[in-house]
This record gives C-alpha cells, sequence and structure tokens, in this order.
C-alpha cells in the first residue's frame, strides 16, 4: 500500500515525521528555521525536502506545486506551531505577538493544501493559557476553515516512553468526519501525577487507560542499560560498540539497523558537582546532599520542594522530563549508576529516537534538538491511529513495543 503523505511545519529536529514515518506516512516536506535542527533533520530524513527559510516568507502555493499535489490530496499536515500567541480575546496582543502571526502561517497552508487532517501539537499548559481561551481560539479557527476539531492531552509513557513528559494534541478532520476518534488510546500503565489544569470547557481532555490490565511502563534502566560505561567528561570513539546485547524488546527496537553507538559522550561535571554526587543514591535527589555542599538558592529550599533537582534517577522508575540540556540543576539527569549526566544519546533514547538516528552541531546544540523533540514513539502512536481513522490498513511497527 502506498504511504500516506504529509507535511511537517516547525519540524524541529524530526522526532514528529521519524514517528508519523513509521506509522506510514512520508513526509515530502518539513519547514524549520533553526539550521541545525534542520540540518539533523535532512541527514535522517534525505527523501524530504527540508526549507529552512522563514515560513513567513514561503508561498504555501509553490511548494504544493513544486510537490505536484492538487488541493485536498495530502492526508496530513502536521507541526507544533508556536500558539500561545492566538486568541480571540486580546485583540491587542493578538497583533504585536509574533507566535500569533506563526500560527497563522500554519493555517495559511492549511487553506492552500486542504489536507484531509491536521495535527498540532504544543505543551498542556496550552491549555490554561488565556483561561483556555487560547485553545479555544485554535479549535473555532480550525472549524472556521472547515476542519472538526478536538484535543487531548497524551501522557508519553502510555505509548512506551519512558519518561514523565505530557503534550497537548488538537486534531481536526474535513469532510465531516469525527476527530474524537482520530486520538490514541494508551496501551501501558504509568504513574501519573497531573500538575496542570487538565479540564477543557467542562470536561478531563487527558487519555487515560480504559484497561486495568495493561503491561507496565518502560523503565530508564530498560531503555539504556545496554549502552557504553562512560567516565565523567569522558568522549571516546564517535561510534561505540554496545555494551551488552539487547536486554528486552525496547532495546532492540531501539538497536534495528545500528550498528553501534553514536552521540554517546560524556559531558564534564565540575568537581563540586561529582563530590555532590556521591551523597546521592538512585532514586535521590538534592536533599540527600549535605547543606554546606548545596548551592545557595538551594540550602534556602524547603525540603519538599524541588524534588528532582540533583537527582540520580531511579532506574526502575520514569526520567524527569527530558529538558534541552540534561542540567542536574534541573531535573533528575544523573545516571542511576554511573557518576555523570546522561549523554546526547541516552537522551535520545529516553525520547525514542531509534539509535540511527544522529544529532549534528555541538553538544548543547544535539541535547536541544532531542530536548524539544516529540518522542517518535508517541508520534508514532498517533500516527497509526490517525492512518487508520483515514481508512487505511494499520501498519506493523517495527519499533513501538507494545
Amino acid at each position: 500500500m502506498a504511504k500516506l503523505r504529509m507535511i511537517d511545519l516547525f519540524s524541529g529536529a524530526g522526532g514528529l515525521s521519524e514517528g508519523l514515518s513509521e506509522a506510514g506516512f512520508h513526509s515530502l516536506y518539513a519547514n524549520e528555521v533553526m539550521k541545525r535542527y534542520s540540518e539533523t533533520y535532512a541527514l535522517n530524513h534525505p527523501r524530504t525536502w527540508i526549507d529552512q527559510q522563514d515560513i513567513r516568507t514561503v508561498c504555501a502555493r509553490e511548494v504544493r506545486t513544486t510537490l505536484g499535489l492538487e488541493v485536498g490530496e495530502l492526508d496530513l499536515l502536521a507541526g507544533g506551531p508556536p500558539c500561545q500567541g492566538f486568541s480571540i480575546n486580546a485583540p491587542k496582543r493578538c497583533s504585536e505577538d509574533e507566535r500569533n502571526h506563526l500560527f497563522k502561517e500554519y493555517l495559511r497552508f492549511v487553506d492552500e493544501f486542504r489536507p484531509r487532517a491536521v495535527l498540532i501539537e504544543n505543551v498542556p499548559g496550552l491549555v490554561s493559557f488565556e483561561g483556555g481561551a487560547t485553545l479555544q481560539a485554535i479549535l473555532s479557527a480550525l472549524e472556521g476553515h472547515g476542519y472538526n476539531a478536538d484535543v487531548r492531552i497524551l501522557y508519553a509513557p502510555h505509548y512506551g516512553v519512558p519518561q514523565t513528559r505530557w503534550r497537548t494534541v488538537v486534531i481536526g478532520v474535513r469532510d465531516g468526519m469525527d476527530p474524537t476518534v482520530f486520538f490514541p488510546e494508551p496501551f501501558r500503565d504509568a504513574p501519573i501525577r497531573v500538575n496542570f489544569t487538565s479540564s477543557f470547557e467542562g470536561r478531563n481532555i487527558v487519555s487515560l487507560p480504559k484497561s486495568v490490565e495493561l503491561p507496565p511502563h518502560t523503565s530508564v534502566k530498560e531503555a539504556i542499560d545496554d549502552l557504553p560505561i562512560l567516565q565523567n567528561g569522558e568522549s571516546g570513539r564517535s561510534v561505540k560498540p554496545y555494551r551488552t546485547a539487547p536486554q528486552n524488546d525496547f532495546q532492540i527496537a531501539m538497536r534495528v539497523g545500528s550498528e553501534g553507538v553514536a552521540n554517546h559522550e560524556a559531558a564534564r561535571l565540575g568537581a563540586i558537582n561529582m563530590k555532590r554526587l556521591t551523597y546521592i543514591p538512585a532514586g535521590g535527589n538534592w536533599t540527600d546532599i549535605p547543606h554546606d555542599l548545596l548551592p545557595k538558592g538551594m540550602q534556602r529550599a524547603r525540603r519538599s520542594d524541588h524534588t528532582k533537582r540533583y537527582g540520580r534517577v531511579n532506574p526502575e522508575g520514569l526520567a524527569s522530563t527530558i529538558l534541552t540540556k540534561c542540567d542536574p540543576h534541573w531535573g533528575a539527569y544523573f545516571h542511576y549508576e554511573q557518576d555523570r549526566v546522561f549523554t546526547v544519546r541516552e537522551a535520545a533514547r529516553i525520547q525514542t529516537f531509534p539509535d540511527t538516528y544522529r544529532f549534528v552541531g555541538s553538544r548543547a546544540e544535539q541535547y536541544e534538538q532531542v530536548g524539544n523533540a516529540v518522542p517518535p514513539l508517541l508520534a508514532a502512536a498517533i500516527g497509526c491511529r490517525i492512518a487508520s481513522a483515514l481508512g487505511h490498513e494499520p501498519v506493523e511497527l517495527t519499533r513501538a513495543v507494545r
């Protein structure tokens, strides 16, 4: 069966496209203005036209005609456009906030391509921003452009991702289709703590498991324990052999097609952080560090606050949300048994990028690309559901470990 056709706007390093490709979509075109992000995308998606132009200067019609598509032929328009400036309730802010104009660019492509479905992903805070007015404006705008739309907040561990990451997902569909059937059902159990607004228009929009007999979440140890051991600050060979044979289905899936481990170099921690590490057990945090070794700001903190900071991750649990740098001051980014922080490859594994996915640029740029990405396994779960709802036979995912 021919692959479904999609384009990816505000594509970043390609996490969304990577997952959707595993669900049977082929990204024809991607737009990403950040140079390093677009270079990583191009390296890993060589069959996609990657455009580094500012989207505000791109002619959507020229893109469509160059791709050889008629209006209405595109299956999916996907992306993560900045949405927080888009609100019908704040006209002054709307006209001045550049992010609002970027979301309008997304709508401009919707109008030009008239795709069968649109997918928008954003942070959970979008739901409460301006008291929900921004999210309501997005749904209303899609309706005004001919799409029935709905929203869900998805928890990445429910879809095989070993970290506490939440994403708001908006899906719009044309031709009178019901958008509620386009969202994936959770297929794994995981501990949950909701610390954001989960209600919209009087209903809970967090997708929760419907069964109590689901398999458990993927743990951090299951995700990364086969990767090479490194000392603090060690670089070594650019591609390293695996430490062990694959130990579980997750590792088997991540290693498909890979001949070694790239982007696996340990950032160097200073002497004070190395000393702090000696006091932190697996699953511990800053409260295990002697008071005189804590940063000045943390010395004044309550012991119930900031419980992830200076954390050594629990190997049987979920990782902290992977951010744009694995800085121990901001989360549990110390390895559970090696005295160092997560490498780019470990962060990428926790984000569920396959080991064949390579990141370019400096180490700081690589961390940023990984942290800003949509986890591919989450994207794959969404993509499989969209493909099925569009009437295509579900593909057999090679990496979505269930």
